[in-house]
């Protein structure tokens, strides 16, 4: 039995060990939580428990903070002889007293007093209006008339505001009560009334929401000495109502009257044990009923518990420990450094590694699910930009129509006797100029890939929370180096695009030469057998000595025959001819092409496409590594020479090392919490 009470004892000292920190305790430490709605007699339940009558008593919601109260039970004094008994109940005891977390080393000897500090304190956290808080207040008493118990005394479940209560004040004590009761480790005591029908009670209904196959609540079962004559609660007890593992326990309280005419806890617990001693439903079972046997149950309940949760709980003590020590590290430890050239030369050449890391793709925390760093600027290059440049049509913004108007123009004022270079080069360098767009637009992705790694690391890092100024100023010197970058490269792009556009390689083992082009152009249209000779005519390659090669104008009416719209010319059409009119202001190509035409037109588009399949492959290859050599490269080269150029002086370290408040505060806490759980891991070693 000493072995059980001393765990109880040690999860007390686990509770006060955090209750100062001010910060939400990390460890789910086993304790009981007393729940039902504001009429079921959770005060009663918990003054029989300890003995006393020392909660707040009204209308409305009187316990409107959680009520930590630990019970240890402690010997009484032996007395000398001829010393006078010990007090009566309601006046000062030695042996009984009581003391709050929030007043250290101050003991209440006089429970009225107690009273009166919860009241006191509650208000000084809530104000006098009906509000709550989540915030606990820690109560611990010492008597040799209770048992080592710690409860949890939480807001009565309520469902009409009322007065002064706040409009949403049902679901501000729900969400409070669920805080507290849906942790794995809390034991769920449901105040329920006996006389009320037990498929209502609010209590176990959101017991049931957290605790489904109720195995870890307990029901308590107030007023049974109010039911109807002939009723009782022993279908409830036998699990046949509603079937709760740790069963119920049903007890019998003070009544409003007996409190108003200040019926003493003592009588009251007397009454009980009389009430179920003779009654004719509960006389047989008088053991297991009351508040005495409740008492033994929920401590025998919480001895078990905590002995199945420990193990866990030494766990979570160390992995927080660790998990704290590490935070405080990372923002200076307890006191913070102070030699500011050393954290910013620190600062700069972490991040210049990682940096450079990310972009090798060298990391020790790769990412599994998305691309990143490098890798994203590998996208840009093999996928966004590649695919972008192979989609370009060179024929999409030239159509047959001007390739003919170009080969006349550059032809001159004599018909071209062979297939013009000039409109070849001229289309093909317009074309070459549109990839510049492209390549700028590349250069752009990647620029933002950087930025965005930038972020990154800025937020990974736990030194730029810590020197907020420090991460701003770190940001524009990256930013506008990015930036200073990004000139030469766009330079280089668009001066290698053009050198592309001013010097065509017609020699480049890739493209298709001016003869087999003609070759394929020939077979493409003239697909047909060529007809036998005619004997009486000259063979077409043999010399011509003066004979008729039968060479006619039939329908093309001379050189530019097909240049013109117009089938049959009429007589108007043939007089205007003959008037040898001057030439319109502007000459289109609007007629159907002659097979001349269309010949010449086909060559060229053949040459146009091979000689920009060329050039887009070089493109692809070269402008990613003018990216890599003026952006990429040269920010993992001198990225690093530029922030300590910038950052590391001495007139400006003080203002970058200004630390953010935040980080202050949160030192603060670690600190505490490391000691908290220092002293938790300290206490849990002994057992």
């Amino acid at each position: 039995m000493a072995m059980d009470q001393s765990l109880i004892k040690l999860v007390n000292k686990l509770q006060d060990a955090f209750n100062n920190v001010g910060i939400q305790n990390p460890i789910d430490l086993p304790q009981i939580t007393v729940l039902g709605s504001q009429s079921s007699g959770k005060s009663s339940v918990l003054e029989n428990i300890v003995g006393r009558d020392f909660l707040p008593r009204g209308t409305g919601i009187v316990t409107r903070r959680p009520l930590v109260l630990q019970l240890i039970n402690r010997p009484a004094a032996p007395k000398a002889n001829g010393e006078a008994a010990a007090p009566a109940e309601g006046t000062n005891n030695t042996d009984e007293w009581g003391e709050f977390l929030h007043l250290p080393g101050e003991k209440f000897h006089d429970f009225n007093k107690i009273r009166e500090e919860i009241v006191r304190d509650t208000e000084l956290k809530t104000g006098k209006n009906a509000g709550i808080s989540p915030q606990p207040i820690n109560l611990r008493i010492y008597s040799p008339n209770v048992l080592t118990l710690t409860l949890v005394d939480l807001p009565g479940l309520t469902k009409v505001p009322v007065g002064d209560q706040p409009r949403d004040i049902e679901r501000q004590i729900r969400d409070m009560v669920l805080k507290f009761i849906s942790k794995p480790n809390a034991v769920i005591l449901a105040v329920t009334a006996a006389n009320t029908d037990l498929a209502n009670s609010d209590g176990l209904k959101l017991a049931r929401e957290v605790d489904p196959e109720g195995t870890r609540t307990v029901g308590v079962l107030t007023k049974v000495d109010l039911m109807d004559a002939g009723t009782d609660v022993v279908d409830i007890l036998a699990g046949r109502v509603i079937p709760l593992r740790l069963g119920y326990v049903p007890v019998v309280n003070r009544g409003q009257r007996d409190i108003d005419q200040k019926k003493l806890v003592s009588a009251a617990l007397a009454a009980e044990k009389d009430f179920f001693e003779n009654h004719p439903s509960y006389r047989s079972k008088a053991q297991y009923c009351g508040t005495p046997f409740l008492a033994r149950k929920l401590n025998t309940i919480l001895m078990h518990h905590i002995r199945n949760t420990l193990p866990d709980i030494k766990n979570k003590i160390g992995t927080q420990l660790a998990k704290f020590q590490a935070e405080l590290a990372s923002l200076g430890g307890p006191m913070g450094e102070n030699n500011s050239a050393s954290v910013v030369l620190q600062i700069i050449t972490e991040f210049c590694n990682e940096f450079r890391t990310v972009i090798d793709g060298n990391s020790n925390d790769l990412s599994i699910n998305e691309l990143a760093g490098g890798a994203r600027i590998s996208f840009v290059f093999h996928e966004l930009y590649s695919n972008g440049v192979k989609a370009i049509d060179p024929f999409d913004m030239v159509k047959d129509s001007d390739i003919r108007t170009i080969l006349y123009n550059s032809s001159g004022s004599s018909p071209a006797l062979f297939v013009g270079t000039t409109a070849f080069e001229v289309i093909v360098k317009q074309q070459i100029k549109r990839l510049e767009d492209p390549s700028i637009k590349c250069c752009s992705l990647v620029y933002d890939e950087l930025v965005r790694i930038l972020a990154q690391l800025l937020n990974k890092n736990q030194s730029f929370r810590r020197f907020p100024q420090l991460r701003e100023r770190f940001n524009q010197v990256v930013i506008h180096f990015f930036k200073k970058c990004m000139g030469p490269t766009t330079k280089l792009v668009t001066d290698f695009v053009a050198a592309e556009a001013t010097y065509l390689n017609t020699g480049h083992p890739d493209f298709i030469s001016g003869h087999r082009a003609m070759e394929l152009v020939n077979e493409r249209l003239n697909p047909t057998v060529q007809p036998a000779h005619d004997p009486k005519k000259p063979n077409p390659h043999a010399v011509n000595n003066d004979k008729d090669l039968d060479v006619t104008l039939k329908n093309e009416g001379g050189f530019f025959g097909s240049f013109f719209q117009g089938k049959q010319a009429t007589q108007a059409t043939r007089q205007k001819k003959a008037a040898m009119e001057a030439p319109p202001p502007s000459l289109k190509a609007s007629g159907q092409f002659s097979q001349r035409e269309q010949l010449e037109t086909e060559v060229v588009k053949l040459l146009i496409n091979s000689y920009f399949n060329v050039v887009k492959v070089e493109t692809i290859s070269m402008v990613p590594k003018c990216i890599m050599l003026n952006l990429v490269t040269h920010a993992k080269d001198s990225l690093q020479r530029e922030l300590l150029q910038e950052l590391y002086r001495p007139e400006v370290l003080d203002d970058l090392m200004k630390e953010s408040d935040h980080v202050v505060t949160r030192r603060r806490e670690c600190v505490k919490m490391i000691s908290a759980l220092e002293t938790a891991s300290e206490i849990i070693a002994t057992v």
